[in-house]
């Protein structure tokens, strides 16, 4: 299992995922969920992935292979996020096809993932892919959209995340999404990789890595907790007469 976490802004997007992969409690090993597909100054391409790691590992592979050489695969080529979303799906469910019977016998093949940036000349955009490999679109109405363990970091969110949210704000909820989530379940873990994208930057420069024992990422979980257990003191006792 693992937790993505993507954030559509005025200012942008923020896009978040866990390393932690296992089959297993004694197999369990770290890989990076995030890839970009860039061209500076024209576009900027994001996919999160969750699910099945051979899936998504061989549809991202094939995405890079394509990428740069024209062909239908090409996330150089596209000319919007939509279309990019279009492509992914479309790799997926060849990749799918192809494995899908010989992986059964042992487990589930499939998988899902986040598809975000800008392409020049139309807004930052942000996208969930099914496991069908169809998709739906973040909006204002909508705009945080979350792949794998979901249930856990969606509350902080719902309750102080707007669309009118800063990057900054927002990275900051991101990050105590993935706290709940990791106090919460085994199956989701660190390094936490954080890409906080500016619009029109059409650049990764806002990439950064929190491991475990990253003092920025210690500093946010002890300074909620604390925050949490002062609010919690300070809330009217609800059952009378006991202290």
């Amino acid at each position: 299992m693992t937790y993505c976490l993507g954030i559509l802004l005025p200012e942008g997007l923020v896009l978040a995922s866990d390393s932690r992969t296992n089959a297993g409690v004694d197999q369990i090993a770290l890989v990076r969920k995030l890839a970009t597909f860039k061209m500076p100054g024209e576009r900027m391409i994001a996919l999160l992935s969750a699910g099945n790691l051979a899936t998504t590992q061989a549809v991202v592979t094939l995405l890079r292979q394509a990428a740069g050489h024209g062909g239908e695969r090409d996330l150089m080529a596209v000319e919007s996020l939509f279309d990019a979303a279009v492509v992914v799906g479309d790799t997926y469910r060849a990749v799918l096809n192809q494995d899908q019977e010989a992986v059964r016998p042992y487990g589930d093949a499939t998988g899902s993932f986040l598809i975000a940036g800008q392409i020049r000349g139309d807004r930052p955009r942000l996208f969930q892919m099914y496991p069908a490999g169809n998709f739906i679109e973040a909006t204002p109405r909508t705009q945080f959209l979350q792949i794998g363990e979901t249930k856990y970091g969606k509350p902080i969110l719902d309750r102080a995340l707007h669309f009118d949210s800063s990057i900054a704000h927002s990275a900051k909820l991101a990050l105590l999404s993935f706290d709940a989530t990791i106090r919460s379940n085994l199956s989701v873990g660190p390094p936490i990789d954080l890409l906080c994208y500016k619009k029109d930057s059409f650049s990764t420069d806002g990439l950064r890595k929190y491991s475990g024992n990253d003092e920025a990422w210690e500093s946010i979980r002890e300074a909620y907790s604390t925050g949490l257990m002062n609010v919690l003191e300070n809330i009217p006792n609800p059952v009378t007469g006991v202290d």
